[in-house]
Formats: C-alpha cells, sequence, structure tokens
C-alpha cells in the first residue's frame, strides 16, 4: 500500500527550525544511519571471522567497536524524527543510502580489515562533520551536539585501528 502525503504529514514533528535546513539535516541523518548499519555489519562480519596471531586482541577490539557503532544508529534516527522528517524504513532503504562500501570477501586479511575499518571510520567521521556544518547553517543545536559525541568516539576508533596496523618497532 503506497503511503499518501497526508499519512506522512501525521508523522510530523513541529519544529521552530527552519523546514528547508530541518530537511537538509534529516536526508543527512537518514545516509549516517545508513551508514552506521552498514559500518556495524562490516565490523560484526571482521569481528566473526578474524583469524590469527592476534585474534583475541583484534576480536575483542571489533566486538567493543561495533557496539559503539550500534549504539549510535538509534539516536540518529530519532533525532530524524525528532526534525519532523521519516527514517528508514529497510535493508533495501539502508543499501541505497549507505556510503560505506559492504565486505563480501570469504576471507579478508587481519590488516586488511583493520585497515579498511580504519578507512571506514574516517569516511564516517567526514561526513558526520560535513553535517555538522549543515547543522550550524540550520541552527540546529541538538543534532549538532550528537555529531560532536560521535566524531569523538569514530576518531577514537580510528586512532585505535591505526594503532593496530603499525607495525612492530
Amino acid at each position: 500500500m503506497a503511503t499518501t502525503t497526508e499519512q506522512i504529514d501525521l508523522l510530523a514533528t513541529p519544529s521552530d527550525l527552519d523546514e528547508a535546513g530541518r530537511e537538509k539535516v534529516a536526508t543527512g541523518l537518514q545516509h549516517l544511519v545508513a551508514d552506521a548499519f552498514a559500518l556495524y555489519v562490516k565490523t560484526k562480519n571482521y569481528h566473526w571471522h578474524m583469524s590469527g596471531r592476534n585474534f583475541r586482541d583484534y576480536h575483542l577490539l571489533l566486538d567493543e567497536q561495533s557496539q559503539q557503532i550500534y549504539a549510535i544508529i538509534d539516536p540518529l534516527a530519532e533525532r530524524t524524527r525528532k526534525l519532523g522528517f521519516l527514517t528508514l524504513h529497510s535493508i533495501g532503504e539502508i543499501a541505497r543510502l549507505q556510503r560505506i562500501q559492504d565486505s563480501d570477501d570469504s576471507y579478508v586479511t587481519p590488516l586488511d580489515m583493520l585497515t579498511n575499518l580504519t578507512d571506514d571510520n574516517r569516511t564516517l567521521a567526514h561526513h558526520m562533520r560535513e553535517l555538522h556544518g549543515h547543522c550550524d547553517d540550520a541552527k540546529d543545536v541538538g543534532t549538532a551536539s550528537l555529531l560532536e559525541e560521535y566524531i569523538d568516539e569514530a576518531e577514537r576508533r580510528i586512532w585505535f585501528l591505526y594503532e593496530a596496523t603499525r607495525p612492530v618497532e
């Protein structure tokens, strides 16, 4: 059954923020939710398929990081609703909006796993910073403050992943 504009309007939350600015932020949030889902699944994939000499350390690191990524999904989606817009409805919608690439390879070396996740967390942090700028333009302090915390968490993940890939001296 198709959703009508009137049905969507019933879900709109009133706001004193400019509608065009809110819509731009909400669109960015929808992409971040999709990216977070994709990064969560990729991180869990690597957690499940980790092997090698540092298995335990990497396995635990990726489990911790996947939990942190999963924890941002609901607040980002709910922030979209607070702004008066819809959030994601399906895995198909996630696939259409995600900017983090999936990893379907049967085998990935531990070093490549950590390097891929470093790059993906950098991509996520980049998009969060970009959206933060739109929040500033829209005077959306609520979304901006969420993003500031999540950017810091992403930078910590990047740091840990990067340090884990450095050669032993």
